[in-house]
């Protein structure tokens, strides 16, 4: 008998050392996921065609092959990496309620999930960094952003987010999962996964503090910081309309910003301290952080930016 005690107590700390997850849909409204699969595939299908429409304009255009748009063509490429990496997990889940995922093919998707973050929020930082130099020295902006600088940055950029997220990654390998192992989302979450170990998490919570410091902590200044100068220098501008030239170059990038961080900090608020909200809430606060940017940042770019409108409209009138 106590035998077949520790061969049971053996084979439940396998089942929790190598566990399988539970993805949530919608709760509460299982009964009708088949119905709100059909606004997510409506936003799946804008954020797909919207940043692969973006850069292909910026490849196929010459007069687009400029700094601006190189940052552009990052930030949509990161958009469609960022929506590929959640669409077959969420779209799994409301057609075919097909919930579990294992530990392994979780640590995938979030190293792409939060991967494509880490490099937005890096591109942002560069876009900012394009129109400080623009505005506040534009007679050396060629010269500052050349072709090779662009790619040093980009490649800086990829870097930097593989070197923090796999190691935040490789730890949870280490964990045990005895409690509840249903997710919060359709799609794998760092913070989600690591409330469901039962045991220590220190070196995880160090490791994601680091991070954290090194994307948002750093990131945020350096755009807030690039805006206190272009902002000065444009002031400093005596003609009104100059000044609002110059403004208007900043306003696509502006709310680029804010449909990122927005949605980013309120979902890491809910996680947070939204323990008695509805699940409902998670949910959904969960979806608009992922799918939020991919979808407007090329409907603002297009409205905003002339060389890219004007290009749409000849292609469209074309066809």
């Amino acid at each position: 008998m106590l035998q077949f005690q520790d061969n049971m107590d053996s084979l439940s700390n396998l089942t929790y050392k190598y566990p399988t997850f539970l993805l949530t849909g919608m709760p509460s409204l299982e009964s009708v996921h088949a119905w709100i699969s059909i606004p997510f595939c409506c936003i799946y299908a804008i954020a797909l065609s919207g940043n692969s429409m973006i850069l292909f304009i910026i490849i196929t255009q010459k007069n687009l092959h400029e700094p601006m748009y190189y940052f552009l063509s990052m930030l949509s490429a990161t958009d469609l990496g960022l929506t590929v990496s959640t669409m077959s997990t969420t779209l799994h889940v409301l057609w075919f309620d097909a919930v579990k995922i294992s530990l392994d093919a979780c640590i995938i998707q979030m190293f792409f999930l939060h991967g494509f973050t880490v490099m937005e929020t890096g591109v942002l930082v560069a876009m900012a960094f394009d129109r400080y130099v623009a505005i506040c020295n534009p007679l050396r902006y060629t010269t500052i952003l050349t072709n090779s600088r662009i790619m040093q940055i980009g490649l800086l950029m990829t870097t930097r987010s593989v070197i923090i997220i796999v190691p935040l990654l490789l730890l949870l390998k280490h964990l045990s999962f005895c409690r509840d192992k249903v997710l919060s989302h359709s799609y794998c979450y760092h913070p989600d996964v690591i409330k469901l170990a039962c045991s220590d998490t220190r070196a995880n919570s160090i490791f994601g503090l680091i991070g954290l410091i090194l994307t948002t902590g750093i990131d945020t200044p350096c755009i807030v910081l690039s805006y206190v100068f272009i902002i000065h220098s444009v002031l400093s501008i005596a003609s009104s309309e100059e000044r609002h030239k110059a403004f208007s170059t900043c306003v696509s990038h502006i709310g680029a910003v804010a449909i990122f961080y927005i949605p980013m900090v309120s979902l890491s608020l809910v996680h947070r301290y939204g323990h008695s909200a509805p699940k409902v809430v998670h949910s959904m606060m969960a979806n608009i952080y992922l799918l939020l940017p991919p979808v407007l940042n090329p409907i603002i770019y297009s409205v905003k930016t002339k060389q890219i409108r004007k290009t749409i409209c000849t292609l469209l009138l074309k066809k």
